[in-house]
This record gives structure tokens, C-alpha cells and sequence, in this order.
């Protein structure tokens, strides 16, 4: 925001007070408007500083003047502006309506009949030119002053080319089209918030009037518009236009509704010193009309010294807060309650006021050694799993990615283990084909390793904890709207995917039970698909993607993915652990060759064996599978590591060949299965 020095003496004497350029900059910058430069353009000074975004009131010169009023303590003087009216009415000859009161709440229009269009006086040429805005004619001057003056956006129109006199707020229509005044057409969408007449758009809010409205040097009556349009639709209508502008600017950070009708009188009564003409009298106005009120905010002033660490007296914040516009409500000891001025949206908590106390009495009034109170926390279990999850995947030599929340359909559809749940999309997105909240991270780590592919990091070994959406949350617990999930893809075997699985949940939740069942998603290869459950629960999936999804991303080899509930691994999380001795008997394992059924999963032999090993079997480990000629058809072979200890004595042979004899029994009697010789 660059303002003119001049300018600001016009509403706070800082000159008379013998107040330099440099320290005005120095104490704005101290408050929170910092300088990016200042440098004299003819006799007055430009300064140009960084406003904060929550901060729209300070996007004009009274604001920027109303802060230097504060830091000075100096009055404040802002033009009364009581144009004069003479005319008939406005609304005699002009009708205005909204049709879309959540994209534009207020709108204000006034009429001045009979104007002169011609060069602005050297004045106010000078004012713009120092700012760096170009003089067009005086009407369109005086609203760019106004603007700036004030930080409220105005347009004014060619009333005599409003086709029957109307005005309409409207959603733009299929197919519309529009000529701005840069000259350049645009195609409107249907999301879009314009400004029509009783034919066509003649601007789109917020952001640039038409072509065919402007004013001109023929331009005999003026209609000067002042409203507020919803940020969020000014910003996705300038974002898909790709058309900014200084309007468009401040509507996306709001403005203040009450200033509405203040930059309305302003405007007319600089037009009708500049420009001459009659104002009509009285303002044409639709929409809801000022908002309510903001809600009080309680200060308690022991809050603060505890959060600056030094003690600014009761009175001092009651003064500061009230020379910055605040209304005192209430007070008493200990705290005070004020209600926030309408061009301060951003003022809604305590803290917001211990920042504003904190800024105007002098950051660098705080000494660097300022003793601020210490509070002992510790690391949420949220925290703890986290950390566990990265540190865990990292030791395991993968590294963690960070993706956009957003996915096209197409990306959506490359990994669904939810099967046909809706995607929860986005109206107004400015990456309009990217606009669903995805409801797995795998197809975004898919398009990532691509990516590194392309880049020449071949077999990019990624993993990310992120949330997916999987509904709108209306009414459901955060926990399923929108669950936290850990995911990993790897170049590495399904084996190995699922090791690194189990390891992760042996070191979190190592009492926990972690079962695998077979998953037939149509992602995954045949046989190469698992879902986990955890104590019971659903926990996840893993597998080793089919062709057909690798080569929709064009990836070079075959990947392994897995997606896991952080929620539950939470749940499980054992923070305190029971540590057992190193055993000091010897460990006696023996290697089992079962020949089974196809149909027979590995968690199924492993609960068999278990239950069948005894007290003495403390171990089941997977140890090779096979397929080949000497496996009969429809069957398979797996190897068995069991490991049997006893913790008192050194087992004998026959001790464990007892219960070899029984895991080999209760295989036989309940899986069919075969000892290969």
C-alpha cells in the first residue's frame, strides 16, 4: 500500500508536530505496517508499506493515518462529506435489486444529473500520480480517490446507458459475456457474481466495470456505486479470469459495511466540486443494511502481562484500546470488556487485544530479557505416534512426502478402497479440474514417485500422514468424516510391504493384534492384496498395485501401497513398556514345510500353529512360499520358523519334538495340510 505524506497531514498534522518521514516509518513499522520503501515524488513523499491481510482497514489513507493518530497520539480529522442534494429523487428514475444476497449483502447506488466530464485539477492529479495511479478523467479521479482516500472500492456508471435504468445483482447466466474496461472480453460462469442492467452484465462485482458503461468524455449523468460483495466470491471470480485489480484486492479482504454510505457521500460531494452536476436526493439502497454490532471482548489485564512478560497498567491498555477506535463496555479491577469498531473485523479474542495493547505501546519497549512464565508440558500421545510413525518409515529408509488435499476424478479413481463412496468436491476452486478432497493419499504419492521418476530418482521410496475426506462431516465425528492416515508406496516385494507394517505396529502397539485377511480390491494384482485389522478393527490395506493402475500413472516398475488408520495405532499406543531379561536358556527352532490348500491364508496356518505349539512356542515366523512342479495343482507351500524356549531349563529334543507332533496334527486335522518331505 503506498500512501502520499502530504496526503496524511490532511488528516493528522504530522508535519506541524514536527513529525519526519523517517520517524513515521520507523514507528509504523515498529506497530506492524512494515516499510518496503519511501522516496519523494515532486514535493511529497511516497511511502510504501506492508499491510497484513487482516488488516483491509489499513488499505487507505484514513486507516493508515488513524494508526499514525494512535502511535502519536495525536486528533484524528476525517471529513464530515455532506454533499449537497437538489435533485428529485433517485429511485424516481432507477430501480435496483440483489438476487443473490449471499455473493452481494449491501449494495448503494446514488444519482448526479448534469456532470462535466474533463481533466482532474492539479491537486488531485498530483495526489494519484504519488501513489502511482494514472488520471483518467475527473468522475473516475475522484473514485479512485475516494478508494484510496478510504480503502472502500467504488464504481461509477454511464446512467444514461443502463439499459431501462435498472441495476440487478445476479448470478452471471450460461454463455455471458463481458467486455471490461481494460478492453478485453470475458467468459462468465455461473458462480460468478455481476452487475447487470435490464439486458446484460455491465461489471463483474468487485472486480472491473464493463466496457459499455464507462464514463466518458459524452457522459452527462452519473450513478455511483458503493457495496460489498463476498470475499471469497471476488477472489475465485479474479482467480478464474486471471483479471485483478485494486477493487478486487480489497473485496477479497473484506470492507467495512458501515463505510459504505460515508464513501458514497464523499464521492458525490468531491464530483460535484470537481465536476459540477445536481445529486439526487437520497440513496438508492438494497440488501440486509449494516450488520449488527460486533460481540464485546474481555480483557483481563493480568492476561496481559503473563503473555508480554512486562506490565502495562490497567490504564494504559483502557487508553490504547480506546484511541484505536474500541468502545469501552464495561471495567473494573481486573479486566474490561470493549466492543470492536466496525473496520476492525479482526478483532475477536483476548489475544487480539493484548496484540494491539503489545503494538501501539512499542515492541521495542519489550526488553529482550524479559522473563515470560515457563510451563512444563509434555508430547500429546498424537504427538507420540507420530513421531513414531516417521521415525520408524525414515530408519526404514523412505522418505516423508507432502501432496496437495485435492485430486481430479481421474487421480481419484486409481485407488478406492472404500469402493463407490462419493468424492466431497469443491465448488469454488481456482484448479478447476482438481477439485475433490481426496479420500486416499495413495493416488497423490502415485503422481509424486512419477514425478521423481521423471526427475531421474528411480524407485522413490515415499510415505505421508494427511487426513482424507471422506464425507461433508455434518453431524459425524471428525474421527470419520475426515480420519488421519498414514500411507507409503515402495518399490519393495509384498513381503517386505508387510514387514514394514508389522514392524511399525510392533513398536507402537506391541500387544496389539494385528491379523491380515485377503483383499480382492480390483487395484491390486491377484493374490497380492491384504486388509489389516487390528485388535479386531478395521486398520487398513496393503498390495502390490496391477499393472493397469501403474501404467495409467506411466510408472516404470511395480509398487507395493500400503494405507493405514493412525486413529487406531493411537488407540493401541503403549507409552510405558514392560521390559522381559534376555533369555538365558537357549532358543531351539525347527522349520516346518506344509503343503496347503490355495484357499488357505498364511493367518490361517499361523492360528493354527499357535494354538497348537503350547506354553513353550514363542515364535511364528513366515519363511518362504512356493508354487511349482512338485506342489500338486491348487496348492501351495509354506515354511514355518517355529522357535520354542523355556525359561527355566534348556528344552530337550523330546519336549519339543512333543509339540512339533501336535502343530503337525492339528494342521492335518484342520487345514489339510501335508508335511513335505
Amino acid at each position: 500500500m503506498i500512501v502520499s505524506q502530504d496526503w496524511l497531514n490532511q488528516y493528522v498534522e504530522l508535519s506541524k508536530a514536527g513529525i519526519s518521514v523517517e520517524q513515521l516509518t520507523d514507528r509504523l513499522t515498529m506497530s506492524g505496517l512494515n516499510l518496503e520503501e519511501f522516496h519523494p515524488v515532486g514535493n511529497d513523499v511516497a511511502i510504501d508499506v506492508e499491510v497484513t491481510s487482516n488488516r483491509p482497514d489499513c488499505l487507505g489513507h484514513i486507516g493508515v493515518a488513524r494508526e499514525a493518530a494512535v502511535l502519536f497520539d495525536l486528533p484524528l480529522n476525517i471529513p464530515a462529506a455532506e454533499p449537497s442534494a437538489s435533485g428529485k429523487a433517485a429511485y424516481s428514475d432507477f430501480r435496483l435489486s440483489i438476487e443473490c444476497p449471499d455473493l452481494c449483502p449491501e449494495y448503494h447506488a446514488r444519482l448526479i444529473r448534469g456532470v462535466r466530464i474533463g481533466p482532474s485539477p492539479a491537486w488531485l492529479v498530483d495526489r494519484l500520480s504519488a501513489i502511482g495511479v494514472n488520471s483518467v478523467n475527473n468522475v473516475v479521479d475522484v473514485t479512485n480517490y475516494v478508494m484510496m482516500e478510504c480503502g472502500q472500492p467504488l464504481h461509477a456508471f454511464d446512467f444514461d446507458k443502463l439499459k431501462d435504468k435498472t441495476i440487478v445483482v445476479r448470478r452471471a447466466k450460461a454463455g455471458e459475456k463481458i467486455t471490461a474496461i481494460d478492453q478485453k472480453q470475458y467468459a462468465l460462469s455461473e458462480e460468478m457474481c455481476v452487475i447487470a442492467d435490464a439486458e446484460m452484465p455491465v461489471a463483474v462485482a468487485g472486480v472491473m466495470g464493463g466496457l459499455d458503461t464507462e464514463i466518458s468524455d459524452s457522459t452527462v449523468n452519473v450513478l455511483i456505486e458503493t457495496a460489498s460483495f463476498a470475499s471469497l466470491s471476488v477472489r475465485s471470480t479474479a482467480r478464474s479470469l486471471k483479471l485483478h485489480s485494486p477493487s478486487s484486492y480489497r473485496f477479497e479482504r473484506k470492507v467495512d459495511r458501515r463505510n459504505l454510505d460515508w464513501a458514497s457521500r464523499r464521492c458525490c460531494e468531491l464530483i460535484l466540486q470537481i465536476a459540477g452536476g445536481e445529486l439526487a436526493e437520497g440513496s438508492v439502497v438494497a440488501g440486509e443494511g449494516p450488520p449488527a454490532d460486533a460481540q464485546p471482548v474481555t480483557l483481563r489485564f493480568s492476561k496481559v502481562t503473563e503473555l508480554l512478560g512486562i506490565v502495562i497498567t490497567p490504564n494504559e491498555c483502557v487508553s490504547i484500546l480506546s484511541r484505536l477506535g474500541l468502545e469501552l463496555v464495561s471495567d473494573n479491577e481486573t479486566s474490561a470488556a470493549f466492543k470492536p469498531p466496525s473496520w476492525r473485523q479482526d478483532l475477536t479474542r483476548e489475544c487480539d487485544l493484548i496484540e494491539e495493547v503489545a503494538r501501539i505501546h512499542g515492541y521495542d519497549q519489550i526488553p529482550t530479557d524479559a522473563t515470560l512464565p515457563v510451563v512444563a508440558t509434555c508430547r500429546t500421545t498424537r504427538e507420540r505416534v507420530l513421531d513414531g510413525i516417521r521415525s520408524h518409515f525414515a530408519s526404514c529408509g523412505m522418505y516423508e512426502a507432502l501432496t496437495l488435499s485435492f485430486v481430479s476424478e481421474d487421480q481419484r479413481q486409481l485407488f478406492k478402497p472404500r469402493g463407490t463412496m462419493e468424492a466431497v468436491a469443491v465448488s469454488h476452486s481456482s484448479r478447476s479440474h482438481e477439485n475433490q478432497l481426496r479420500q486416499s493419499l495413495i493416488p497423490s504419492l502415485l503422481q509424486c514417485r512419477r514425478q521423481n521418476e521423471r526427475h531421474g530418482t528411480v524407485n522413490a521410496e515415499l510415505f505421508e500422514i494427511a487426513k482424507v475426506y471422506l464425507s461433508a462431516g455434518q453431524g459425524e465425528p471428525e474421527r470419520q468424516a475426515e480420519p488421519t492416515m498414514v500411507s507409503f508406496v515402495s518399490g519393495r516385494s509384498f513381503a517386505a510391504g508387510k514387514g514394514l507394517v508389522e514392524t511399525l505396529v510392533a513398536r507402537l502397539a506391541p500387544n496389539a493384534v494385528l491379523t491380515t485377511e485377503p483383499c480382492e480390491a480390483p487395484e491390486f494384482a491377484a493374490g497380492r492384496g491384504a486388509a489389516f485389522r487390528l485388535n479386531g478393527q478395521a486398520f487398513g490395506w496393503i498390495g502390490e498395485l496391477d499393472r493397469q493402475v501403474t501404467d495409467a500413472v506411466d510408472l516404470e516398475d511395480a509398487v507395493t501401497i500400503a494405507e493405514l488408520d493412525v486413529h487406531l495405532l493411537e488407540d493401541t499406543f503403549e507409552l510405558h513398556r514392560l521390559y522381559t531379561p534376555i533369555p538365558r536358556f537357549p532358543v531351539i527352532s525347527r522349520d516346518l514345510n506344509f503343503v496347503v490348500s490355495e484357499s488357505i491364508t498364511w493367518s490361517k496356518l499361523v492360528t493354527t500353529v499357535t494354538s497348537a505349539g503350547g506354553s513353550l512356542l514363542k515364535s511364528v515366523d513366515f519363511n518362504g512360499q512356493y508354487r511349482g512342479k512338485q506342489i500338486e495343482t491348487g496348492c501351495k507351500s509354506y515354511v514355518v520358523t517355529c522357535r520354542f524356549l523355556a525359561e527355566d531349563r534348556t528344552l530337550t529334543a523330546d519336549e519339543v519334538d512333543l509339540s512339533v507332533n501336535a502343530i503337525i496334527a492339528a494342521c492335518a486335522s484342520d487345514l489339510s495340510a501335508k508335511l513335505r518331505a
